[in-house]
């Protein structure tokens, strides 16, 4: 640590030992550096911030709005590009002596390096631009940087109207000629497919509608024979019960015919035994012997026999079968055909296969343009109800929030900073000569340097002294030092206050 402190103190002895030199280059560094700093012209700053409200209440409710933020966002990356630069500088005092490309392209390289485009959201928009020309005064500078946004801010907007407006006009026309190209070819096919089906008409629609009639003949030829079998079993149900309903009924007054007598014979044997009659009294017996005969009389006749009145439930059964069998025969009928029908497509399917490839080829071109061209009329009609709208109203709109102000104060250089750089720049480099020559000198400044560098001891030392008129002289040339230096200093301040009066006075 003693030997950092030596060290320390041997550097200050040799720089103010040479403080004049120090000095000296001091001043010449921050003369030269001043006036490299003077040199330097001022930038100034000019910005603006613009909102664009994507919302438009008639586009949207027509349906035809657009990805707006996707156009904003294409014009916002492309505003900085080259085409646009150069219509900057042509519209603004910057174009002014340019009369080759290649003073365009460095022109153009120039600004786009000051030129700053920036999307704080996803509707607002921040433009910048810092200008600072040396032939220009600082005045013409903050007009010109002011003039840059503005310039930049037209091209915004331009590129979102008249662009739009332009781009949907070019792409009606291309639309145009696509639909009159697709109409042609749809009418030719239209034509080929018309002939094909006048000759073979069971293949309309190519072989794949003639799989799928198959198909659906076959489904409903399975739905036929369902119906077919519950009609029959529905049929053979009613025919069940015709065969256990008689034709006629004998009512308890009703005396004709053999199944009259049974029912009074057996009216009369239910009256004796509610008497009280047993079954071996005599005119009981005689009632059931005429029961038992009466009723071999009637089982000999059948359920059929024409006795007693007509049955409503037997003609009731009898208009319900003839019901079930009309529809069982027309089922029939309908199945029929369905399996003549079946048998005429697969014939058709099996003998001319080149006919059904031609039928599907011829159908299936058909239908590809008849559906591209629907999707490119649809298409063109939804831009150009667009265009007229966009020629109406524009559904971008522009709200400048904050626009474009000629700047009062410059935005670079940091001239403070950069004079201060200067002062301390200018010191350490006097200090550091001042240092450098005392290194190349070969004197010592402490008695313990002299020991290390001669390696051996020092027994002592001899002071500098000085009689009165040499200290005079002394204080008389510190005197001018720390004149020289106050100076140095002062420059520094009028510098600083300058550059204060000439940033208030720039406007």
């Amino acid at each position: 640590m003693s030997e950092i402190f030596e060290e320390l103190r041997a550097a200050i002895y040799t720089v103010w030992h040479r403080r004049w030199l120090a000095l000296a280059v001091a001043w010449g560094i921050c003369i030269l550096g001043w006036l490299v700093v003077a040199m330097i012209p001022n930038s100034y700053e000019a910005k603006a911030r613009i909102y664009v409200d994507l919302d438009d209440v008639l586009s949207e409710q027509i349906g035809i709005a657009g990805d707006g933020r996707q156009e904003i966002r294409r014009v916002r990356q492309t505003l900085a590009s080259s085409v646009n630069l150069e219509k900057v500088i042509r519209g603004t005092k910057l174009g002014e002596g340019i009369t080759e490309r290649s003073q365009m392209d460095g022109a153009i390289a120039d600004l786009s390096k000051k030129v700053t485009i920036a999307s704080e959201e996803d509707n607002l928009f921040s433009l910048s631009a810092k200008v600072g020309k040396r032939e220009y005064s600082d005045a013409e500078n903050a007009m010109l940087a002011r003039d840059v946004v503005q310039k930049l801010i037209d091209i915004f907007r331009e590129e979102n109207i008249a662009g739009n407006r332009s781009e949907v006009a070019g792409t009606i026309v291309f639309l145009d000629r696509q639909l009159d190209d697709r109409k042609k070819e749809l009418e030719a096919a239209e034509q080929r497919r018309l002939a094909f089906e006048a000759k073979y008409p069971e293949l309309i629609g190519g072989s794949s509608t003639l799989a799928t009639k198959i198909q659906q003949a076959r489904t409903e030829l399975r739905g036929v024979d369902a119906d077919l079998a519950a009609a029959q079993s529905a049929l053979a149900a009613i025919n069940g019960q015709i065969a256990g309903t008689p034709r006629t009924i004998v009512t308890p007054g009703d005396s004709g015919g053999t199944r009259g007598a049974l029912m009074q014979a057996q009216s009369q044997l239910a009256q004796l035994r509610g008497r009280g009659l047993t079954d071996e009294h005599p005119d009981v017996a005689a009632t059931r012997k005429q029961i038992e005969l009466l009723r071999r009389q009637a089982a000999e006749e059948g359920p059929n026999a024409a006795s007693g009145q007509p049955n409503p439930a037997y003609t009731s059964l009898i208009s319900i079968k003839a019901e079930r069998q009309a529809g069982v025969e027309s089922l029939q009928a309908r199945r029929a055909a369905l399996q003549s029908d079946i048998a005429a497509l697969m014939g058709s399917q099996a003998s001319e296969p080149e006919v059904a490839a031609e039928a599907n080829r011829i159908s299936r071109d058909y239908e590809v343009l008849r559906k591209k061209y629907d999707e490119l009329l649809q298409d063109r009609e939804e831009i150009r109800l667009r265009g007229q709208v966009e020629n109406e109203r524009s559904s971008v709109k522009f709200d400048l929030i904050d626009p474009p102000v000629v700047p009062r104060k410059p935005a670079a250089p940091n001239r403070p900073l950069l004079l201060l750089g200067v002062l301390f720049a200018g010191l350490g480099a006097g200090a550091g000569a001042a240092f450098g020559i005392g290194q190349l000198r070969s004197t010592f400044s402490t008695e313990e340097k002299l020991e290390r560098a001669m390696g051996l001891p020092v027994i002592g030392s001899i002071s500098h002294t000085m009689n009165d008129g040499a200290r005079a002289i002394q204080a008389k040339r510190l005197k001018q030092f720390i004149g020289a230096a106050a100076a140095l200093g002062g420059v520094f301040v009028i510098l600083l206050a300058i550059e204060f009066v000439q940033v208030g006075g720039v406007a």
